[in-house]
């Protein structure tokens, strides 16, 4: 007896596929906004990395063109910082994954110098040999095999492409950034007061004066805005015990290793959103409630008395509706109140959100672009939340509902980046192009909440779609041909189907089988709902 597979018999459990989850991904948030601290991504850990056991690229930045790329004033926020730091390190699939070792890249420099250095690489594209002077060394005028660095993430890994990580440190504290390898000082450019600017501005510059601090500068942050120059004081000082302290351990530690870790999820929540508009706080774990008051008892003694022990017996989430919104958040389709509702898709190279009027006709007798401009309107708070819901990055594109009147458009635009505003993670939003399509970017750090919380679909393997039952008919067909050719003597014939291709082919698609017993004889037919739809498996005797 021998056995002949088709479809998907020959590849049973799918093509494998790596992980999409990047390290710290289950840490997420669920169902809350991104809480990433501006300067920096959540949970940054610094780490001795031994460049000759890197399998990734390395993108290092020379200190000159770290110190030229510092931000050009005071006045750039903690993003532009992020920016500025240089040494980003990428790892994962890039191009220097091929080939497997690692490939050096030249780094851009700063803003000041960038230009420059690209009209020096085209006149020395044609001849290698040419000397690079006054152009930056290479990657391997900065490093050398075995050599130890002190790095921090930058960025977790996200869906295949690998971490990425900068040899500038950044400690993210309560009202401070402190990047000791950076000599910038400067406010978030979130504060939009001038008189409180300068206030913060006079405090730190005196701090960096007073204080015994090694190396570097402060960025301040939108939490501290109508804070005391004592409380900056402490927080720098907090700052700096801790990187003299991952200094001495990094001295002491073989690389590589772990040498400081930012605050847990709970706390890093707790010091980068707790504002005097918490009510309450809320914890159902005896252990976590006694961590969490010890927490905010040292950041903001006042709001100590708001932290209240969950002991009911519903679950928390379920108490207070969280689970229904995130499993909401994992659904494509938003329903509006109105009626109309989005279409939510996340593909590799973007997200595309499609707004539809659905059920809202409008009310009486509403003209038709009236009823579009408020279903626009209603639709664009909802995308603003969801985008923060679902912690979406990258490039963004809106397709609205068509509007004829420019004042309309203008005014659904504006709508949008007013509820953008209050949005943590920077975010760039263009007007209606000429397809009628709004295009926006916004910071992405790590994983969305759909990619944290699930896994591709082992059945269609992360496509969405899978062969129809007419598709798998005709395969079974053009395998039968291909069969025929090489049998001789056989007796008895069975074919192995899924349920829906067998009443396919008894139905619809009889003339199909009648084609197939054609070219190899009279064919039994097994129904197996075990085996994938595309699976088919012949049997000959």
């Amino acid at each position: 007896m021998s056995v002949r597979r088709g479809g998907r018999g020959r590849r049973r459990g799918g093509r494998g596929r790596k992980p999409e989850t990047g390290e710290g991904g289950s840490e997420a948030p669920v169902g809350f906004e991104d809480v990433a601290s501006e300067p920096s991504p959540d949970g940054p850990a610094a780490a001795i990395a031994e460049e000759k056991k890197a399998a990734e690229p390395i993108e290092e930045k020379p200190d000159k063109a770290a110190a030229e790329g510092r931000p050009e004033s005071s006045e750039d926020g903690d993003e532009q910082a992020k920016d500025d730091q240089k040494g980003d390190q990428r790892g994962g699939r890039g191009r220097g994954g091929r080939g497997g070792g690692a490939r050096t890249q030249q780094a851009r420099g700063g803003r000041g110098d960038s230009r420059p250095e690209n009209r020096d690489s085209r006149d020395n594209r044609g001849d290698g040999r040419e000397d690079r002077k006054g152009g930056a060394p290479t990657i391997s005028d900065l490093l050398r095999e075995g050599q130890e660095i002190l790095v921090q993430i930058a960025k977790e890994p996200i869906a295949k492409k690998g971490a990425r990580i900068t040899s500038h440190i950044a400690l993210p504290g309560r009202f401070l950034v402190y990047m000791p390898t950076i000599e910038h000082l400067g406010v978030s450019r979130k504060i939009e007061s001038s008189n409180e600017r300068a206030r913060l501005r006079a405090f730190i510059q005196r701090i960096r004066q007073d204080e015994e601090i090694p190396s570097g500068g402060f960025i301040v942050r939108t939490a501290g805005v109508g804070i005391s120059e004592e409380d900056l004081r402490q927080d720098a000082r907090y700052l700096v015990r801790t990187w003299v302290d991952i200094r001495k351990q990094s001295e002491k530690a073989k690389s590589p290793a772990l040498v400081h870790q930012d605050l847990d999820l709970v706390q890093r929540l707790l010091r980068d959103q707790l504002s005097d508009e918490f009510t309450a706080i809320r914890v159902d774990s005896e252990e976590e409630y006694l961590r969490t008051v010890e927490f905010i008892n040292r950041i903001q003694p006042r709001m100590v008395k708001r932290i209240k022990l969950y002991t009911r017996e519903t679950p928390i989430l379920e108490a207070y509706g969280v689970q229904e919104e995130v499993d909401k958040a994992l659904k494509p389709r938003v329903w509006l109140k109105s009626g109309g509702y989005l279409v939510i898709n996340q593909t590799e190279a973007l997200v595309a959100i499609d707004v539809n009027t659905g059920k809202f006709v409008g009310k009486g007798n509403a003209r038709l672009e009236d009823t579009i401009t408020r279903t626009n309107m209603e639709a664009v708070d909802e995308i603003a939340r969801q985008i923060r819901l679902r912690d979406l990055g990258g490039i963004i594109v809106l397709d609205l509902i068509d509007m004829e009147d420019r004042r309309n458009r203008h005014k659904v635009s504006q709508a949008l980046q007013e509820a953008l505003a209050s949005d943590k993670s920077p975010n760039k939003v263009l007007s209606f192009n000429d397809f009628g399509l709004i295009i926006m970017t916004r910071k992405r750090v790590k994983q969305s909440l759909e990619r944290t919380m699930c896994s591709p679909c082992e059945y269609c393997e992360g496509a969405g779609w899978i062969k129809s039952a007419t598709t798998i008919c005709y395969e079974i067909l053009s395998e039968a041909r291909r069969l025929s050719k090489e049998l001789d003597d056989v007796r008895q014939t069975t074919l192995r189907i899924h349920p829906e291709v067998s009443k396919a082919l008894r139905s619809t698609e009889r003339a199909v089988l009648d084609e197939i017993e054609a070219y190899i004889g009279n064919v039994d037919i097994t129904s197996d709902a075990s085996i994938h739809q595309a699976q088919f498996d012949f049997a000959f005797i």
